[in-house]
């Protein structure tokens, strides 16, 4: 009788799981268990101690040679982009003082978006997935034809862990035309399938508050994704929190970082998908003809606030003037 009974339950629990969307390779295990016994089949423990996709956060910012704000305010900035080209991408650093307003992305779903007064300081970006999110802000800068909206989505979709095989609609044409092929197949390893409801409870409960939001807007993102039916404003609805983060006062808007290489830059964001950069490069650390090169796509403008966004750099300027001349004569090797 008792056999009878689990038996019964474990139809029942198959039934309804094979009413709901698809969720990867999880299903099958799924199948296999009770609903109650579901999370313990996934290894839910083992799965929460897995790194996000991209890890980078305020602890990974070198404060060492930090200015305030009031340092080189009174400078006259001339255009960043107008500097010349580095091969590989970038620009050549010269003496002076630069700045460029360029597409930035969001890096953190279920987070604030950038507020006035936020400090935003230089980290690199970190995490199993950064070779891969690096190669898509690179392979943007060749195909402008490419949305940024199409592109914001694509590193969502990233961010969230989502199985390339999960991918439909229109991030998956944009993640063909970024990404090669055996980077598509690199969006496999550490991907996530969608977690089922009470899947979803029982990770939750072992969760710290500050993090349970962007666990629920990870797993949202690839369930909107796993659709192919979703809007722009469906995938930010769940990546984007109402409301600001408190800012730290330690660290006010507009602090300068020393940047490993030895040049200065401080960021000002708009919203997440813009980012003033202001860049600082002392005269001594060029002297002798030494190449310094400024390439965003491996950059992070990290809140102090761990409850905003990081923010992804791009070389990408957004409404350049190439009628302007630099005062300052460059001379790259």
């Amino acid at each position: 009788m008792k056999t009878k009974s689990i038996i019964i339950a474990l139809s029942l629990s198959i039934t309804a799981f094979s009413a709901q969307a698809q969720f990867g390779g999880l299903k099958d295990k799924l199948l296999k268990v009770g609903t109650a016994q579901g999370a313990k089949a996934l290894g839910v423990d083992r799965f929460l101690k897995q790194p996000a996709a991209i890890t980078t956060n305020f602890e990974d910012v070198n404060r060492e040679g930090e200015m305030m704000p009031d340092f080189k305010s009174k400078e006259k900035f001339q255009p960043l982009y107008l500097l010349p080209k580095a091969p590989e991408g970038g620009y050549v650093l010269c003496e002076g003082y630069y700045e460029i307003t360029n597409k930035s992305y969001c890096l953190k779903a279920g987070t604030f978006a950038p507020s006035k007064g936020d400090g935003y300081m230089f980290a690199p970006v970190l995490g199993p997935k950064e070779d891969i999110v690096v190669a898509v802000l690179k392979s943007a800068e060749k195909h402008p034809d490419v949305e940024q909206h199409d592109i914001q989505v694509l590193l969502w979709t990233i961010i969230a862990r989502t199985k390339f095989a999960d991918y439909a609609g229109q991030v998956k044409l944009t993640a063909i035309k970024l990404l090669s092929t055996k980077q598509l197949t690199q969006l496999e390893g550490g991907a996530l399938g969608i977690l089922p409801f009470d899947v979803m409870q029982k990770a939750k409960d072992q969760l710290p508050d500050g993090v349970k939001a962007v666990f629920e807007a990870e797993n949202n993102i690839r369930q909107l994704v796993a659709s192919g039916n979703y809007t722009y404003a469906d995938m930010e609805k769940y990546a984007i929190i109402a409301g600001m983060a408190p800012p730290r006062a330690d660290v006010p808007s507009g602090i300068w970082t020393k940047h490993p290489d030895g040049y200065y830059v401080r960021y000002f964001p708009s919203g997440y998908s813009i980012t003033k950069v202001q860049v600082y490069v002392p005269k001594e650390l060029v002297a002798g003809g030494k190449t310094i090169i400024y390439d965003a796509a491996g950059d992070i403008a990290c809140p102090a606030n761990t409850g905003s966004q990081r923010l992804a750099q791009t070389n990408e300027p957004l409404n350049p003037d190439y009628t302007i001349k630099l005062v300052t004569v460059c001379n790259p090797k």
